[in-house]
């Protein structure tokens, strides 16, 4: 037996391209492929994975995380010896799969970059190697393209038949078990000159079909241009009774019978195939021959079949990822550049797929969710807020004049819908996304004037938070983007549970709190609300230092604004101030009224300050043993949830983040929840900060909060280690003057993610690690986008503040390199600029200011509110680089 040896994934430059050697042993581990024309592939080291433009039109057929390996139904691409045997590009060959833990298996290695991947797999005893690259191309064109070099490592001539191999579903996921049968007989496939087309007749539903209008398509050329000589279209037609995708009858089994297809050829009413059979070929030792494959949806794809075409789709497609990125860091360490670019692509590809359509994510239905299109923004504003400001507007017409939302986006401007699966349900948490994204907008632009844009309210058959129908919906109404987060926030506020925290509903950020919809409370988000009313109060003042003395506000929105700071904590005078609300929020009879800025700030912070002492005073726990830290919840029960619970401490993550975000813990409270996460949370063999530590009772827990604690511990909301909290938490930490405990965190992700023998991912963030530290749900994962926006905003600290460029690095003394020198390459003001770190002195971040900024020939001095660039001094569009000092402080001097 060959002895089996674990793959190793190793960087190869700055631009994240990597070689993963042993590839073979990583079959579960896929690449994303996709392009903003709307096609979703994944792809493994074997070719294994599927290929759609939605959930109704999949070329491959949908697969899961469990499919990747249990399936033979995959590309291939076949090589057929003068002798008969048989031997698969892909690896999917039953002698191969016999032979893959012996002597005899092939040495595969994957090369990969943003977004492609190539795949040498050789075979020392036949002589032969292939290289499979595979890409989406960059742009609208709805198709995946492969290129098979096949090259002759032997000493002597190497003859053999090449085959290309698409299994073609062609139709909805939902009929791979529905209906699988019967939809296959409305498959009609025809062979064209240079491959085939699938159009089934009909879209199978059952509450009405549809006239089919989609082609599925497989089209492929040698490098020479010549084309496939022989077809074949069905499943049964390739595999035969006896064969299988592995070994297929018709290469396989010399005495079948069979039936070739030629141009102009049909079949029908089967499983189809793409099969494309090439003349014979004959290659000197060392000589390469490559053939050309594309595989479409709507789109052939046949203009990319040359070798310069080819060549040129992925050099624009690796060029369009790598400019994705909001930021490209020059780190110290040069891994962490690396996957720093993968990172940073990764809230396009949430973009483009939202949280569907790669194997670990086998649920929904397409669309983004309300909470991913907010917090995916934040890195993309960072990127281009220009580009931006017209989504973010549109966006607050999915807001209900309750303050509730749409949580489900459609791909169309203004397309809404109330939940995925139709199942309605209010998440507490939902308002608080908008405010962080718009204000980062402002901050990063200066342009105020975007709360003063009108939108309209979002109207649906459900009302009153959700509980009721609503049977007789008024006329549209609309308001200011100002007002929907008025409304968005105030109303949240008002939710009042019986502790005085803001009710948690059908859950919050975590969506397997979902079991406490009548009395439980989030604390966390309690917490998130009170830093949110604090924000639009700083924004209030904002816009009458901009010239706008008043606000304009619906008259039942500014008397909602006035009781609701008038009530105090009280829970039942807090809801029937939104009772009242809700009564006349649709019809809106009452005259607008102008609220002046400065009342408006007055009675946001009052609400503010409410929150957070209440907070302070009630929420705070302890595990009998010097512990405190915010407790997150109140269960279905009424029970407080965190604490020492019979011997058993429970803590969750949640709290801590928006206690320190929110600025509601100060002083002694912040040092006590680091010291309480550090204590109960940190698992670095597992990748960082748990999400909660082990409840235990799951029959006591479970049906009084949520889901999540009947799933094992240490897995997904359960206990694992949540990126994207935990990239919250550093952010958190940061924010709060904490950099030293704020770069552990990240440091900890960044290790576990690129540790593959471990993680079993290839480069970028994954939604969570196991209990043995893999890495799942990669690439559609709100982590990134706030992994870029700490790196950037605070741990590098370049960010901007009313428009203005704010400098102020966190960054620690082994973050520069060996010259004293950290850098970090953004665009900003709609100008391409390096801010350039210089520490000569190897200082810390609690040693050393930043005093001055020298850029283009100007010296910029720190004032009272730190090293702060006035927007003016950026315009243009030439690269600018800015040197920045770090000097000593006059402290650490004396």
């Amino acid at each position: 037996m060959r002895k089996r040896t674990m793959p190793k994934l190793k960087f190869l430059n700055a631009n994240g391209d990597f070689v993963l050697t042993d590839a073979d042993q990583a079959a579960e581990t896929y690449f994303p492929l996709a392009n903003e024309g709307g096609i979703i592939s994944s792809i493994t080291p074997r070719l294994a994975g599927d290929c759609k433009t939605g959930q109704d039109t999949f070329l491959l057929a949908a697969c899961s995380e469990q499919t990747l390996h249990e399936s033979r139904a995959t590309r291939n691409f076949w090589l057929q010896f003068a002798d008969g045997t048989l031997w698969s590009a892909a690896g999917q060959s039953a002698a191969q799969q016999a032979a893959r833990f012996g002597k005899g298996a092939d040495e595969v290695m994957l090369y990969g970059g943003l977004l492609w991947q190539t795949v040498e797999r050789a075979n020392r005893a036949l002589g032969v190697k292939a290289a499979v690259t595979s890409f989406v191309p960059a742009g609208q064109d709805t198709v995946e393209l492969m290129r098979v070099t096949v090259t002759n490592l032997g000493g002597e001539a190497l003859t053999f038949t090449p085959t290309a191999a698409m299994p073609l579903y062609g139709r909805s996921a939902d009929n791979i078990r529905d209906h699988r049968h019967v939809t296959s007989l409305l498959q009609r496939l025809r062979v064209e000159r240079n491959g085939v087309t699938l159009t089934p007749t009909l879209t199978f539903d059952e509450r009405g079909h549809r006239p089919g209008a989609v082609h599925y398509t497989v089209r492929g050329q040698e490098q020479d241009g010549a084309l496939p000589v022989r077809f074949l279209g069905t499943v049964q037609a390739f595999c035969g009774s006896a064969g299988s995708y592995d070994c297929p009858a018709a290469l396989a089994d010399s005495t079948a019978q069979t039936a070739w297809l030629s141009p102009g050829d049909t079949a029908q009413g089967y499983e189809m195939m793409g099969v494309l059979q090439f003349a014979p070929v004959t290659l000197r030792p060392g000589q390469s021959r490559s053939w050309y494959l594309a595989l479409g949806i709507d789109c052939t794809g046949e203009e990319y079949l040359t070798t310069d075409t080819f060549a040129s789709a992925l050099e624009s497609t690796k060029c369009w990822w790598q400019a994705q990125n909001a930021a490209v860091f020059a780190a110290c360490d040069p891994d962490l550049t690396a996957w720093m670019r993968w990172v940073g692509i990764q809230p396009t590809l949430r973009r483009i797929c939202g949280c569907s359509f790669l194997p670990h994510h086998d649920y929904g239905r397409g669309g983004r969710g309300w909470r991913d299109l907010w917090q995916d923004s934040l890195a993309l504003l960072l990127h281009d807020p220009a580009a931006v400001r017209g989504d973010l507007v549109r966006y607050f017409a999915g807001v209900r004049a309750d303050g509730t939302n749409a949580t489900i986006i459609g791909r169309k401007p203004g397309e809404f819908v109330a939940d995925r699966n139709r199942i309605v349900r209010v998440w507490m948490d939902h308002g608080y996304w908008p405010l962080v994204t718009t204000d980062l907008y402002i901050q990063q632009t200066g342009d105020i004037s975007i709360l003063l844009e009108n939108q309209p309210y979002f109207c649906d058959d459900r009302k009153c938070r959700g509980e009721h129908l609503n049977d007789t919906p008024a006329p549209p109404q609309s308001g200011t983007v100002l007002e929907h987060l008025i409304v968005q926030n105030v109303t949240a506020y008002l939710d009042a549970g019986r502790h005085g925290c803001i009710r948690l509903r059908g859950a919050d950020w975590n969506d397997a709190l979902d079991m406490a919809v009548e009395n439980g409370e989030g604390v966390a988000f309690t917490a998130a609300y009170a830093g949110n009313l604090y924000t639009l109060a700083d924004l209030c003042r904002s816009l009458q230092s901009a010239g706008h003395e008043s606000i304009l506000l619906a008259g039942e929105v500014a008397v909602l604004l006035r009781d609701a700071a008038a009530v105090g904590i009280d829970t039942g005078a807090r809801n029937a101030v939104r009772q009242r609300y809700e009564a006349v929020c649709e019809a809106r009879t009452e005259a607008p009224q102008a609220v002046p800025c400065a009342e408006a700030a007055t009675l946001l912070d009052s609400m503010s300050e409410c929150l957070k002492s209440h907070l302070c005073r009630t929420e705070f726990v302890t595990d009998g043993a010097g512990q405190r830290w915010m407790n997150s919840y109140y269960d279905n029960n009424g029970a407080q949830v965190e604490g020492l619970h019979a011997g058993r401490v429970r803590i969750m993550l949640t709290g801590q983040v928006f206690a320190l975000m929110s600025g509601t813990a100060e002083g002694e409270q912040t040092q006590g929840i680091v010291r309480a996460v550090d204590c109960y949370l940190d698992s670095p063999l597992r990748g960082g900060v748990c999400l909660n530590t082990d409840f235990g009772e799951i029959g006591v827990i479970a049906p009084t909060l949520g889901r999540q604690f009947g799933f094992a511990y240490g897995h997904k909301e359960n206990g694992a280690v949540f990126c994207h909290m935990a990239a919250m938490y550093a952010f958190a930490l940061y924010r709060q003057g904490l950099p030293e405990a704020g770069c552990k965190v990240l440091r900890e992700l960044y290790t576990q993610s690129c540790s593959f023998e471990i993680a079993q991912i290839f480069p970028g963030i994954p939604e969570y690690f196991d209990p043995a530290g893999r890495g799942m749900y990669p690439y559609l994962t709100g982590a990134a986008s706030w992994l870029v926006y700490c790196m950037l905003t605070q741990c590098y600290g370049v960010r901007g503040q009313n428009g203005d460029l704010l400098l102020a690095p966190q960054l620690l003394a082994d973050q520069f390199d060996a010259t004293g020198t950290a850098a970090v390459t953004l665009r900003f003001a709609g100008r391409p600029i390096t801010v350039r770190y210089r520490n000569p002195a190897a200082l810390g971040p609690s040693e050393y200011t930043a005093t001055r900024a020298e850029l283009d020939g100007k010296t910029v001095q720190s004032g009272p509110h730190g090293l702060l660039i006035p927007r003016t001094m950026l315009a243009g569009t030439d690269p600018m680089i800015i040197n920045v000092a770090l000097m000593p402080n006059l402290r650490n001097e004396e």
